[in-house]
C-alpha cells in the first residue's frame, strides 16, 4: 500500500480519533499513568497499539565523507533511517550544500514505502517524522521546484502521522490548521481536542497554546489555573527564539489570583507524579 490509499484510511482514524481525545485531562492530570490519555488506535493490520513516539538518532554536526557515503549506501538500500538523516542533512544543509527538494524526495521514499508499518516496529518515529516533514513542505511549498504550496496535501501528512502513528508534532501542526482553517474549515473543537492530545505527550508548543487559550478564555470556558498549569509546562521548555511561549507565561501568571496560582501548583505537581508512575 502506498501512500495515497495510507492516507485514506487516515481520513477515517482521523474522524474516529476525537472519540479517544475525550478523554484527555485539561487539567494536568494523567488518569492510570502517562499513557492512559493517548489514543488507541487499530493498524490496517487489525492489531491495537498504543503510540508511543521515539525520537531518532540525531546525525554528527559535521559527517565526515566517509559517514556521508555509508549513509547514501544505506539509503540507497532503502532503510529508512538513513534515508531520514540524509532528508534532514539536506534540509538543513548540515554536511551537504542545502537542498529542500533532495530533503523533500528522501523524506517521500519513506512515506512511500512505510506508510504501512506498524506504529510499533522501531523505525516507526522515523517514518512519523517523515511524514511531518513532508507536510510543512506542502505547507509552503519549495520555491522553483514541483513542489507547490498544498494546504490539503499538507493536512493529508499531518493526519495521518497524528491518527495513526501518534506522532505529537503532527497533532500540534493539525490542531493549528483546525484552529486557523487551513486547508479546510475552521473547527476550534477538533483543534482543542488535537492540542490536547500533543500536550499530553510534551509538546510543548501546545502546551502553550492550550494553556493561552483556557487562561484567556478564547475558544474555551475559561478555566484561568488550568491555563496557568499548562503555560509553566511550556515555558520550562521553550527555546531563546520562542519569546511568544515565556511572554504569555510572564502575562498570565501577572494576572492570576492566588488561588489560580495554588490550584495552577497543585495541578502541576499531579501532572509531574502522574508522568513518573
Amino acid at each position: 500500500m502506498r501512500t495515497s490509499k495510507s492516507i485514506g484510511i487516515a481520513v477515517v482514524l482521523t474522524a474516529t480519533v476525537f472519540v479517544a481525545a475525550s478523554a484527555v485531562a485539561f487539567d494536568g492530570t494523567t488518569p492510570k499513568g502517562p499513557e492512559a490519555a493517548l489514543p488507541v488506535m487499530a493498524a490496517p493490520s487489525g492489531i491495537a497499539v498504543i503510540k508511543k513516539p521515539v525520537p531518532p538518532a540525531d546525525i554528527p554536526n559535521v559527517p565526515t565523507a566517509s559517514t556521508l557515503t555509508a549513509l547514501q549506501y544505506a539509503a540507497e538500500g532503502g532503510h529508512p533511517v538513513a534515508q531520514w538523516k540524509l532528508g534532514r542533512m539536506y534540509a538543513e544543509g548540515k554536511g551537504v550544500e542545502q537542498d529542500d527538494l533532495r530533503a523533500f524526495d528522501y523524506f517521500s521514499k519513506i512515506a512511500n514505502a512505510h506508510a504501512d508499518d506498524n506504529p510499533a516496529a522501531p523505525q516507526a518515529a522515523v517514518v512519523a517524522n517523515a511524514f511531518v516533514a513532508l507536510g510543512r513542505y506542502y505547507t509552503t511549498g519549495i520555491a522553483n521546484t514541483r513542489v507547490k504550496a498544498d494546504p490539503e496535501r499538507a493536512r493529508e501528512m499531518y493526519a495521518y502521522a497524528a491518527s495513526y502513528f501518534g506522532n505529537a508534532e503532527a497533532q500540534f501542526n493539525l490542531a493549528r490548521m483546525y484552529l486557523d482553517g487551513v486547508g479546510m474549515q475552521r473547527d476550534p473543537k477538533h483543534g482543542v481536542r488535537w492540542l490536547g492530545l500533543a500536550a499530553q505527550k510534551g509538546q510543548h508548543e501546545a502546551q502553550a497554546m492550550l494553556g493561552q487559550m483556557l487562561f484567556n478564555g478564547d475558544r474555551l470556558q475559561r478555566q484561568a489555573a488550568r491555563g496557568l498549569m499548562w503555560l509553566t509546562l511550556a515555558q520550562d521548555s521553550a527555546t531563546s527564539d520562542e519569546a511568544w511561549i515565556k511572554d504569555s507565561y510572564q502575562a498570565a501568571l501577572a494576572k492570576a489570583s492566588e488561588d489560580d496560582r495554588a490550584m495552577a501548583l497543585q495541578m502541576l505537581e499531579r501532572w509531574v507524579q502522574g508522568r513518573r508512575d
